[in-house]
This record gives structure tokens, sequence and C-alpha cells, in this order.
């Protein structure tokens, strides 16, 4: 079966923060024998900034960002049997979903895939005509990145046929243990983009531990911090390739999640980052929602801090050995139920059920 995804980038990470959730997805789908092309805009510096080559899994079109190139690929839309367009594409994402639907077959399944949920459902209630609004009866399902049951009430409460979540997982060809480096060594690191919706949390998780821990040593990586009041303990690196992450998570003693407001009042969205730290064996600590003791054990693979205080207390009391086998503990549980392989069994099933129906129905 073939599809057509129209998404933000899935040869690079830069700025991109779905990249990895799009290659250990796709990957896994391809190899459960899915043809997939991937349509990406060439905008926000992002092709200069590749991290991956071309897969050999996935046809990748790299499109001008003007209206006329993203009208021509559009029109592959209608040689596909699946046809998704995710949010966040970055290039006049109203105008590519009414392409994308206007040239799909009417007998494909269409899909809207959401990897900023509740960013898009704010959106949604606070414009009544809003495109996606209006997109939803033409629109078989709506699959997300994350948010449980808020979101897939939400969803459906605008008018959506359907909605599922299908979360981030282990891709374990990507991200496993390496040896440590030392320009990664620390007894927390971070990695994260400056955002609005994280910098407070940011602040208060991370910024407000270090400075009460001046012998400790703190690692800052991502983009857009350059200009950041830091505590002198702290080590600002910049932006981290994607090869690099494995190094950065493994060499510090404990690296730390911080999940955006939005993500983490909605809760069950586990970022990209919790499944390559656990993959990658790191003793990781997370700010807490609701929904994680789904995907890891909290206190036995997952440390939870409610506050920069509990970070602070955390890394005080943290042993390199209690890190090293809590880490273990992770990535064990992640290896056993959280690979894309086991997102993507659910998500080849979903798709086979819904395309056969309408066989069905049709005959």
């Amino acid at each position: 079966m073939k599809i057509a995804f129209y998404g933000s980038s899935l040869l690079s990470a830069y700025w991109n923060g779905a990249a990895t959730y799009y290659r250990g997805l796709l990957r896994a789908l391809a190899g459960r024998g899915y043809d997939i092309t991937f349509y990406e805009p060439d905008v926000y510096g992002r092709q200069q900034n590749r991290d991956i080559d071309p897969p050999d899994w996935c046809k990748v079109v790299v499109y001008d960002g003007t209206v006329n190139a993203l009208r021509m690929v559009a029109a592959d839309a209608g040689r596909a049997d699946i046809v998704v367009k995710a949010s966040g594409v970055g290039f006049e994402d109203d105008l590519l979903l009414e392409a994308v639907l206007a040239n799909a077959r009417l007998e494909a399944l269409k899909i809207f895939w959401d990897v900023d949920a509740p960013a898009t459902l704010a959106e949604i209630h606070a414009a009544p005509d809003h495109p996606l609004r209006k997109a939803l009866k033409r629109l078989d399902l709506i699959l997300t990145y994350g948010g449980g049951d808020p979101v897939v009430s939400a969803y459906r409460s605008v008018g959506a046929r359907d909605c599922l979540p299908v979360y981030n997982a282990l891709d374990p060809e990507t991200h496993h243990p390496v040896p440590r480096e030392p320009r990664f060594a620390a007894d927390l690191g971070f990695l994260g983009n400056r955002l609005p919706d994280r910098e407070a949390r940011v602040e208060h998780f991370f910024l407000e531990p270090a400075a009460c821990l001046p012998a400790q040593r703190f690692l800052l990586g991502g983009s857009g911090w350059e200009d950041k009041p830091l505590p002198s303990n702290i080590s600002y690196i910049g932006h981290v390739s994607t090869r690099d992450h494995n190094a950065f998570n493994v060499s510090a003693k404990a690296v730390l999640n911080v999940s955006r407001t939005s993500m983490a009042e909605n809760g069950f969205s586990p970022a990209t980052r919790v499944f390559e730290a656990a993959g990658a064996g790191a003793c990781l600590i997370t700010d807490s929602w609701e929904g994680i003791e789904l995907f890891l054990k909290p206190q036995d693979e997952v440390l939870i801090a409610r506050d920069g205080r509990d970070v602070r207390d955390i890394l005080v009391e943290l042993t390199q050995a209690k890190a090293s086998e809590i880490g273990r503990r992770a990535r064990a549980r992640v290896l056993a139920e959280h690979t894309y392989g086991h997102r993507a069994e659910r998500v080849d099933a979903l798709f086979r059920s819904r395309l056969e129906a309408r066989v069905e129905v049709a005959e």
C-alpha cells in the first residue's frame, strides 16, 4: 500500500522535534510492506542542517517553499492509498491540507496526524472557522503524537469522526548504549530547544537546581539559549545533532526531561527524549505528568520531580550505581513494550481494518 505523508521534515531534526518520531514510525511501517513517500518543504534552514541522508526505506521529496511547488506535490496524493497531512509542516499548512484533500482519491484513507494536539486544539477552540475544523468531516481519522483520553475527547467534541493516540517510542537501531564522552560529562544534562511554552519550566526544573548546587556540573544543549543568563556551573553547548544524542544521554549521571506546559497539563504525552534516554540506558529524571506510569515505572525505571526542589534533592542523593540501575531497567522496559515496532504493529492493523471495511461497503 502506498502512503503519501506530508510533514515538517524527515531529513532534519533542526527546529523539528517530530523528526525522530517520523523516522522511527515510518521505518517500522516500511518494514511491514508500506511504500512511503514523505513530502517536506525547504524552510527554516532544515535542508542546510540535515542529520540523515535520504533513507532507503522511504522516498523523500523536498519541495520549494512556494505555493506552486506545494500544489505540485499535493497532486501526488491522488496516487496514494493512505494520505497523511501532519500538523506543523511549517509552510502554508492550511492550504496544504485543503490541496491534499482535494487531490486524494475518494476511496483513500485520509488522516490528519497531529504532533502537537494541545496547540492545535487551542487554535480550533479560539477560531470557530478554523480550516481544520471545517476539514474534519472530510478526514477519516485523527492520529495524535500523544494526549490520551483528554485529547481524544476534545477532538471528538469538535467533530472528528475518530481520534487515536500513537505515542512516541524507541527505535533501537538509532538510540542505544554507547561509550561515554568527556565533552558531555555532567551530573545532570538537559537537551531541548528554547520554546515559549517550556522556558519557565526549564528555569524551574533545571536552572534553579543548578543555582542551588554550585558544586555539581550541569550541561544544556539545544537551540535558542545563547542569550539566556545561566548559573556559572551550567555549560551551554548549543544544538546537539541527533547523531550525538546517545553520547549526550549516557555521559551525564542523569538527564532531565521537561515537558512543555501544554503537554504537561494534558498528560499522556511522553516526549521523544524520554524513549531516547531510556533506549540509551540513561537515568532519566522527568517532570511529573499524568500517565507516566503507562510507559515507565516511577522511582524504579524513571525518577519523578514535581518541582525544582525535587530535582535538587534527587541529585544530592543519586549515586552513579543507582543511576546506572535505573537506566538498565528503563531500557529493558521500553525494549519490551515501547519500540516503534510495537507502535507500527498497531497502526498497520488500524490502516488495514479501515481500508478493508471500505472495500466491504463498496461491494
